[in-house]
């Protein structure tokens, strides 16, 4: 099987790169190259998708069984990838994301049939219009479309909203002793996946017929609290945690980036049904928990100091937030 992935190095796509490779997948990586990760066995495309004329002669003779877009975000990138690949793919996968699905949620386990609305962030809202206009595009143009939506998914980032993701931050703080924030009470219940599990389920997709026209979510089936999360954390750096609970609502008065991430997706509790991809992909079955997939990620991260990013802007904030709630909440 001939994959084009556009992207293929990041966080979540790189360990799919991976597993592809080992399948005997021919994957093709098209990025700029600025990436210092390797696939091994992956033949490298270098080239900027955005500039559709040079893309389109680099790409010229060749037809794919599958393409994926790791890094489209617009509706206009989605246009884009209609011109160059329409006839020239027999499947195209969009990565969407959860955060699509209904906030406030009016039920709490998720499918894929869960309405798609997210008035709180932009990036959900653009996701939502990506997918609406692919539909059309199979509808009225049979543009072979499947929609794939991760939900947090991790392997070289920290997964929590405050002081993590590519930040070294919360992590630091812990291991100082400091205070952290979690949002909410702690207790709202999340999912968080391993990108090796989501692999194996994503993969499962590619060049299967039955899966043109559909969409679906692939996450891990552990159900965690904030609150666990972050003990989990705690634990795989061996340390104790000092949290500091604050309701999601006032943290999104103090940064407006924090009504997306939090309003928008992580302050609500969700349970995803993964019905739909264990029935077309059978074999798919999500075994790494996150107390031991935290520690990979810990690991790769102590790896290298420079992977360890530190923000003092970010630590002058969570001070600044703690200080003040302390202050007027536990006088």
């Amino acid at each position: 099987m001939k994959v084009l992935f556009i992207g293929g190095t990041g966080n979540i796509s790189a360990s799919v790169s991976r597993q592809a490779i080992d399948r005997g997948i021919e994957l093709y990586l098209l990025n700029r190259g600025k990436r210092f990760s390797k696939i091994p066995g992956a033949k490298s495309i270098v080239g900027d998708i955005n500039r559709l004329e040079d893309i389109d002669s680099i790409l010229k003779g060749n037809t794919w069984d599958a393409v994926v877009n790791w890094i489209a975000f617009t509706e206009q990138d989605i246009k884009r990838d209609y011109k160059l690949f329409q006839g020239k793919t027999k499947q195209y996968v969009f990565i969407s994301s959860a955060s699509a699905y209904q906030k406030p949620l009016t039920f709490p386990f998720v499918t894929e049939s869960t309405p798609l609305a997210n008035p709180f962030w932009q990036y959900s809202r653009d996701k939502i219009a990506c997918e609406m206009k692919l539909n059309s595009y199979y509808r009225q143009e049979r543009f072979p479309i499947t929609i794939v939506r991760p939900s947090l998914t991790y392997d070289t980032v920290i997964p929590v909203p405050i002081g993590g993701w590519m930040e070294y931050t919360i992590v630091d703080r812990i291991k100082k002793g400091k205070k952290i924030i979690v949002h909410g009470d702690g207790t709202s219940l999340f999912t968080i996946t391993h990108a090796d599990d989501f692999a194996k389920g994503f993969l499962g997709l590619l060049g299967q017929q039955q899966a043109i026209g559909e969409s679906f979510h692939i996450t891990s089936d552990e159900i965690l609290t904030w609150n666990q999360i972050h003990q989990a954390l705690a634990e795989a750096v061996e340390c104790e945690v000092k949290i500091v609970h604050i309701p999601s609502d006032i943290l999104a008065t103090f940064d407006e980036n924090l009504r997306g991430s939090l309003i928008g997706d992580k302050a609500t509790s969700v349970i995803f049904d993964n019905t739909k991809i264990k029935r077309f992909v059978p074999d798919f079955t999500a075994t790494i928990p996150f107390t031991q997939g935290i520690r990979r990620t810990i690991k790769w991260f102590d790896t290298d100091p420079a992977r360890q990013i530190i923000r003092k802007e970010t630590n002058v904030w969570m001070e600044k937030i703690i200080n003040q709630y302390e202050k007027a909440f536990n006088p």
